[in-house]
């Protein structure tokens, strides 16, 4: 659901967290759709397969649903992954609980029921402030779309070869992301 506003972005950031997350794009907020098993079977093995390649050696790390603000949006990619040096620990050398930065890798899958554009919309918009690669992950049709900058759009799909931000030694197919979906 997406609602005008006269919000600005800080007093949009003031308010409450909502379950689903909100997010603030061209002065409209707009909630995201709740998450279904797909979904976050994906996300959560998205996440896992980056952090146990990048995390140990502190190259990089992977957050599901983590609320990014920069160049006037605020939005919450399904996964978003953010080389070690740009992430802004606090002073104790936690992971703060704001990101004022574009990641470095987007990741949007696609619900039932969601509108591509809106998810497109937000993986260019973090393309243009600086993002490297992005990810539109489809589990019903078995398609991602790939999105690097000043590049057209690629369609994968099974045993294409994913590309991976070159700070990642990491080799994935198509094919094996929505194996992730099977337990066991």
């Amino acid at each position: 659901m997406t609602t005008a506003t006269s919000l600005t972005l800080e007093e949009f950031l003031k308010l409450p967290e909502t379950k689903p997350a909100s997010e603030f794009i061209n002065g409209c907020v707009s909630q995201k759709l709740m998450p279904q098993g797909k979904h976050s079977r994906l996300q959560l093995k998205f996440c896992d397969v980056v952090n146990n390649v990048a995390e140990t050696a502190k190259v990089a790390l992977a957050f599901p649903e983590l609320r990014c603000t920069f160049a006037g949006r605020s939005i919450v990619p399904d996964a978003s992954v953010f080389l070690w040096q740009r992430i802004p620990f606090d002073a104790d050398g936690e992971v703060p609980n704001a990101f004022k930065i574009y990641p470095d890798w987007t990741v949007e899958i696609l619900s039932p029921d969601q509108k591509a554009t809106k998810v497109i919309s937000n993986i260019l918009h973090c393309l243009k402030h600086g993002t490297k690669l992005g990810w539109l992950i489809d589990p019903e049709d078995r398609i991602i779309l790939v999105f690097i900058p000043g590049r057209e759009p690629v369609e994968l799909t099974g045993n294409d070869t994913l590309p991976i931000p070159e700070f990642l030694t990491l080799d994935l197919t198509v094919e094996q992301v929505f194996g992730w979906l099977k337990v066991g």
